[in-house]
């Protein structure tokens, strides 16, 4: 279904060009959910934006080529990529508070998002989007549709953006970080709507967080992202259980274990380079522990096993703890 070949993202400053991300590859098929990890930084969030074509083009250059059923996003027309907007590909986004509009009600918006893309009278957008809002657990759906913004929680206006989202059942859901304001029974009640929604309709997922737990329990598969570059590419339950690359050990390893008893957490020294300061070789060495000379070189993808894949020179040989080790 997405195909993103060679993606590089980078952004006009008074210094230059500034790539942010370099050559991504990665594919999502039909009902596949993807889980894309990292760092704050990373690359995660600007990625699933330049999917969508949301990036300020004034300000911004992408290099490579994002197929969605065929057609490369990257090159299309605005009007063509108006109408696969919504429709086609969706995208939770990760801030509520400014991400609605405070003269609308919420109901408004939610079904101007349905009317937009079926020619559908306003009582049955409004119904469609009574009905969206119950489906994420929002309480008297009927009362709420025409309540305002600022009239909702921070966890109830993010109920309002995952609703808004799946009213056209699209294709592809870009999630970024979308239980990030929601309380824990909240957050399973959207992480089994998001699940069912994929496994139902064959909806496939880009589940953007830093919640390793929830990449667990919905994804197939997991990205791990560091530093702009795709570092670990694997299913879901050999990359937590045998990571091939050290920064997906490393997340893995600073996990809170509750058996532990008074014992120092694990953390990855250091910090994410900033793009302007990008090191040679691997980008991770300077804070890995298995680093060695050859790491000073051009570190290429490569598989593994069967199905993972891993931007790093020992994979093949070194032996990482993973979530269970």
């Amino acid at each position: 279904m997405l195909e993103v070949r060679d993606l590089s993202i980078s952004f006009h400053t008074s210094a230059g060009r500034l790539a942010v991300t370099r050559k991504l590859n990665f594919s999502i098929a039909p009902g596949e959910r993807l889980g894309v990890v990292g760092e704050s930084g990373c690359g995660k969030t600007v990625t699933g934006l330049a999917v969508l074509r949301l990036l300020p083009e004034r300000h911004s250059h992408i290099d490579g080529q994002i197929l969605f059923e065929g057609q490369d996003l990257a090159r299309l027309a605005e009007p063509r990529m108006r109408a696969i907007r919504g429709r086609d590909i969706a995208m939770i986004f990760q801030e509520p508070m400014t991400a609605l509009d405070p003269v609308f009600s919420v109901g408004e918006q939610i079904a101007e998002a349905y009317r937009t893309h079926f020619p559908v009278s306003r009582a049955e957008a409004r119904e469609r989007a009574i009905d969206a809002l119950a489906r994420v657990g929002i309480p008297l759906p009927a009362r709420r549709h025409d309540e305002y913004p600022h009239q909702f929680s921070g966890g109830m206006r993010q109920r309002v953006m995952i609703a808004m989202a799946l009213i056209c059942e699209p294709k592809l859901l870009i999630a970024d970080e979308p239980t990030t304001a929601l309380d824990v029974t909240v957050q399973a009640q959207i992480t089994d709507l998001l699940r069912e929604l994929s496994e139902r309709a064959g909806t496939a997922l880009m589940f953007i967080t830093h919640d390793l737990g929830v990449v667990a329990e919905v994804c197939t598969r997991m990205l791990t992202m560091y530093a702009g570059e795709i570092v670990e590419d694997a299913p879901v339950d050999a990359a937590l259980m045998r990571p091939r690359h050290p920064y997906t050990s490393g997340l893995l390893r600073s996990l809170p274990r509750l058996a532990r008893h008074r014992e120092a957490l694990p953390s990855i020294r250091g910090r994410v380079p900033s793009p302007s300061e990008m090191p040679a070789g691997c980008r991770f060495r300077a804070r890995c522990d298995h680093a060695v000379a050859a790491c000073s070189r051009e570190q290429v993808a490569a598989e593994v096993t069967p199905g993972h894949l891993a931007r790093c020179g020992r994979a093949a040989e070194l032996d990482l703890p993973g979530a269970v080790a």
